[in-house]
């Protein structure tokens, strides 16, 4: 297997009816821990860095990383950039070799986001890559430094959207935040069905810590074809490396912190790969 267009995985996905984990990284530990679970359950994967990430996890570098990584798996993988807010930023991304990336235009107006993702869409074209674009708005930010208000996705203006702009894959805000959730979230499987319905491109949701597993199910059924997964691996990885700095008072050299951090990333994206389907899917995925 090898680097795959995102829309490769997405649409197999869509004939099997099953969910794809997309697990943002940060490090070379989280991208081996990844690849692991990945090859492990023989499940196709998606990799990701947000834009908004990229103070601490530099394109230039953290970038070539996940496409190598990408490249050697035994299991087809897609490598994204979430949430790309600006221009320069996505074309330094395709030009890495990022074989997907997201405009986020969220938080203009319909006519300025419909603008702006067809112009991505176009710039993307030349590389194979896939495009994915968000309509109405998901709470909070990225990085958890914005309260952003939830704006529930518009069933007209996601028919609207990919009619105009030629994506590939369409982000909804349904109750759905980035993030943990501070209560029991509300996720509108209602108005999910009315998107599905009425478009073609796969469904993406975002923020996906914290939604359990029933809600998972639900909304996979109901058209959901990639699962955003942030938060969670970062604070696995996070427990993973505090309990073994309890049990043993330090660590002793750093080659026990990198296997921690590897062993912490590769346990969420097991479990979350479990849950969506996508465990002995790899071999589905047709390579073009």
């Amino acid at each position: 297997m090898s680097l795959v267009p995102m829309k490769t995985i997405l649409s197999q996905a869509e004939e099997g009816n099953y969910g794809v984990g997309s697990f943002s990284v940060a490090n070379m530990e989280m991208v081996i821990g990844a690849v692991q679970a990945a090859e492990e359950l023989k499940s196709p994967l998606i990799l990701q860095v947000a834009e908004v990430r990229l103070n601490h996890s530099p394109l230039h570098l953290l970038g070539p990383l996940m496409v190598a990584a990408a490249r050697a798996s035994e299991v087809p993988v897609a490598v994204h950039l979430d949430h790309g807010m600006s221009t320069p930023v996505i074309a330094q991304a395709l030009e890495i070799g990022f074989s997907s990336v997201m405009y986020d235009g969220s938080h203009h107006d319909l006519e300025t986001n419909i603008s702006n993702t067809a112009g991505v869409v176009q710039m993307a074209e030349k590389y194979g890559a896939t495009v994915e674009a968000e309509i109405g708005r998901v709470g909070g930010s990225e990085d958890g430094s914005e309260d952003i208000e939830m704006q529930l996705t518009s069933v007209k203006d996601a028919e609207r959207m990919e009619k105009e702009t030629g994506l590939d894959a369409l982000a909804v805000a349904i109750g759905n935040a980035h993030g943990m959730y501070k209560g029991e979230p509300d996720i509108r499987v209602d108005r999910l069905r009315e998107i599905d319905a009425r478009t073609e491109a796969p469904l993406v949701l975002h923020g996906g810590s914290g939604i359990s597993e029933k809600v998972f199910q639900q909304c996979i059924e109901a058209g959901v074809r990639k699962i955003n997964v942030a938060t969670s691996t970062f604070n696995k990885v996070t427990k993973q490396v505090n309990e073994a700095f309890v049990a043993t008072g330090a660590y002793q050299n750093y080659f026990d912190l990198h296997q921690d951090e590897v062993k912490g990333a590769k346990a969420n994206v097991l479990k979350h790969m479990n849950i969506f389907g996508s465990a002995g899917k790899a071999s589905a995925v047709q390579i073009k």
